[in-house]
């Protein structure tokens, strides 16, 4: 398959090239080391800083203290059947381009499947299929949007209407989607039914918690500008063994990657940075230093308010002024299968997306399931707060009781096993005016640079965002090296009608 086709992205005039954003070395035998670059992170904004600068012949370390790479998009051992399963569902969508050129750059945009088809299941349990029409961007979905069977007429025109003043308005400064949609007379059962359904999981928040220049944005890249921009992109198995040839890739190119490695503090000598010192007492020594860890560690790792970016915050403590939204996993193994959907998104539940996971080895023999076999299922739970507040086993039997509403047979098959697995600081809230808050890549100390979704990217929390960070923070590497060079990969080229009707 050709790699374009496995992204969601097809050859038809107009439509960005996304081959690797990098040029390949002639023979990585030959390559000369400009510069030693050391990286504080294995997530994904490590991994895609040290990718860009490994290939254009940088000595990469990449450090993770963490025995496995990922950062939050990560896996973990089932102690029952020893399987390798995902924290959490994590996907990423056809506007997702950085994302995109980074697995093609290293060579893994094969392990996951593009979804040309998503299902909705109204509150009464009906399905309603979403794919694009044949019409042009950006009324591609809007055949799709009218067959939504769980909104009314009446409904669809009055979110129609207030889709299109948001894209062709926006909102307020500072303002919050709440207000926004107070403002411009949106019902509850729209909020609920339309707004809530693509913005809570996207965002990981409740409306008034989201800037509506984030909620445009979700709108804009991806339902309106361009036809693929919709598209779900979905692992085909967890997301451990996707690392695996990751690390394989920066290895072969000379980077050093070490998990379990935790970093104790960064040294300085007056305004250089000029190691890492580790927490079993081993020092690093580096040329430019990259801190690619969650906003509430980084502050931490340099003493002394380092971290102040002109342009972007002029005092320390900017972490202080971040909030954190809580996403929980809900994993369910059956005896049987309970639906032939690959996924379902939910309207009106707690549950909001299910993943169908295929079958696992099971420890308990039934009468309706060959012995050793089970059905795995994961539901994702965004900007879960509710759930914190419920012991586990009312958590899951809600889910399981949602699950039965929608397909009966639910109530048929065994629960074998359920657990759930919140990761209490998922993403960075988008928080009404929170692009004041963010920083930049750049920092006052010119060889110290910073990566992460939470730096400034014009992206929320998403692993387009933790890339986007990556690559930015490998130009400012290879900027203050001498060597300026873009790595971002363009967005998805506006359709012309998307242009003129909406400027996007």
């Amino acid at each position: 398959m050709d790699r374009r086709a496995a992204l969601g992205h097809d050859s038809s005039p107009g439509e960005p090239d996304l081959s690797p954003v990098f040029p390949v070395p002639p023979n990585p035998d030959t390559r000369y080391h400009l510069s030693q670059a050391t990286i504080i992170g294995g997530g994904l904004a490590g991994l895609a800083a040290g990718a860009a600068l490994a290939e254009r012949s940088f000595d990469v370390t990449i450090l993770e203290s963490r025995p496995r790479l990922g950062g939050r998009a990560s896996s973990f051992i089932d102690p029952v059947t020893g399987e390798t399963i995902d924290n959490c569902q994590h996907v990423a969508m056809g506007c997702c381009t950085n994302f995109n050129a980074f697995c093609q750059l290293v060579g893994i945009e094969g392990q996951f499947r593009t979804e040309s088809e998503l299902h909705f299941i109204g509150p009464d349990g009906k399905r309603c299929a979403w794919k694009a029409s044949s019409l042009p961007a950006p009324f591609h979905l809007m055949p799709a949007f009218f067959r939504l069977g769980y909104l009314t007429l009446p409904q669809k025109v009055t979110a129609a209407r207030g889709l299109r003043s948001l894209v062709r308005h926006g909102g307020r400064p500072g303002e919050s989607f709440a207000g926004w949609l107070k403002r411009h007379h949106q019902p509850p059962e729209v909020i609920e039914r339309f707004w809530e359904v693509v913005l809570v999981s996207a965002l990981s928040e409740s409306m008034d918690r989201i800037d509506v220049g984030y909620a445009r944005k979700v709108f804009v890249d991806g339902f309106l500008a361009n036809r693929e921009g919709w598209k779900v992109i979905i692992p085909n198995q967890p997301l451990d063994e996707i690392y695996g040839p990751v690390k394989n890739w920066l290895e072969k190119r000379g980077a050093t990657v070490r998990t379990s490695a935790g970093v104790d503090r960064i040294e300085f000598e007056g305004d250089r940075a000029v190691a890492v010192h580790l927490r079993n007492d081993e020092t690093i020594e580096a040329d430019d230093i990259v801190v690619a860890v969650p906003w509430d560690r980084a502050e931490a790792l340099v003493q002394g308010g380092l971290l102040r970016n002109p342009g972007s915050l002029e005092k320390p403590g900017f972490c202080n002024l971040m909030e954190a939204a809580p996403i929980s996993s809900v994993h369910l193994w059956f005896d049987r299968p309970i639906t032939d959907l690959p996924h379902a998104v939910f309207v009106g539940k707690s549950s909001q997306w299910l993943f169908q996971r295929g079958e696992e080895a099971s420890t308990s023999e039934t009468e309706s399931a060959p012995p050793g076999r089970s059905f795995y299922y994961q539901i994702v739970v965004s900007a879960s707060r509710g759930f914190l507040q419920m012991e586990s086993r009312q958590a899951i039997e809600l889910v399981r009781r949602e699950l039965a509403s929608v397909w009966p047979i639910v109530n048929e098959a065994r629960l074998l096993r359920g657990r759930i697995v919140t990761e209490h600081k998922a993403v960075f809230s988008p928080l009404p005016g929170i692009d004041d808050v963010r920083p930049t890549q750049r920092t006052s100390i010119p060889n110290l640079h910073l990566a992460g979704d939470w730096t400034r990217t014009g992206w929320p929390a998403t692993m387009e965002g933790a890339v986007k960070s990556g690559f930015l923070a490998a130009e400012s590497v290879l900027e203050r090296s001498g060597r300026p060079a873009n790595l971002i990969a363009p967005p998805l080229p506006p359709a012309r009608l998307s242009k003129l009707l909406f400027g996007c």
